[in-house]
């Protein structure tokens, strides 16, 4: 059973999304501040986090910050706002949420936001991109889709990858030189019908593009303006 972790300060919609995604048979856990949040993950593992933006003491936007920073790299978060403004969502995305969504929202929609989340974050290995279980290279970098893993050659460190990161590199790094559009990024790797603006794919694309090349001084993704993003071939 999966076990999500649910923060907002208003218990009402907590406990509102809390029946929702119970009744989908997830096990879930609420918090009410930051701090308590930081507390309940660092305590145990969660599968995914439902966190809230506005929240007293420590805001949603620096518990993710600290959450990537300390080792849940890979935990699925999909954060929750009532800014609904373009650079309010990119700013969710930089600190290191995986979707976002604008409040008042549709408790099914939720639900089907957590679903599409967990099957990236944990079924991805075994069927996305249609490639088989085999590595594949990029400069000094293994990318293993068996194992969900970007490890440096020359010393063995991992990069530290979100589940989306990890599957726009794997998609493109498996086609050098092919040019993927937003939308086609966003069907392959977010397994939905492309639905908003390319900012969603964009600033995943910026940070993963940050993350490698803090490790080498290399560019690898190419942005082909008016066409998409690859990786030279």
């Amino acid at each position: 059973m999966k076990k999500l972790l649910i923060v907002d300060d208003d218990r009402e919609i907590a406990e509102l999304i809390q029946i929702y995604l119970a009744n989908e048979g997830y096990a879930t856990v609420l918090a009410h501040d930051g701090d308590e949040a930081l507390a309940l993950a660092s305590a145990e593992p969660f599968h995914l986090i439902v966190l809230d933006i506005m929240m007293p003491k420590t805001d949603g936007l620096e518990v993710c910050r600290q959450l990537r920073r300390e080792g849940s790299a890979q935990v699925p978060i999909l954060m929750l706002s009532a800014k609904a403004a373009d650079m309010d969502k990119i700013m969710g995305l930089m600190t290191g949420a995986d979707d976002y969504m604008v409040k008042p929202f549709n408790p099914l929609e939720l639900v089907a936001r957590v679903k599409s989340l967990l099957r990236r974050a944990y079924q991805f290995p075994k069927s996305a991109g249609g490639e088989g279980d085999g590595a594949v290279e990029l400069g000094p970098f293994v990318i293993d889709k068996s194992t969900h893993t970007v490890t440096c050659r020359q010393d063995g460190r991992q990069l530290h990858l979100t589940s989306t990161e990890f599957g726009i590199l794997h998609l493109l790094a498996s086609h050098p030189g092919k040019v993927f559009s937003a939308e086609d990024i966003f069907q392959q790797v977010w397994k939905e019908k492309f639905y908003e603006s390319n900012n969603t794919v964009m600033v995943h694309i910026s940070k993963l593009r940050d993350k490698l090349e803090q490790e080498t001084g290399d560019k690898f993704i190419v942005t082909v303006w008016g066409v998409g993003y690859k990786i030279e071939g």
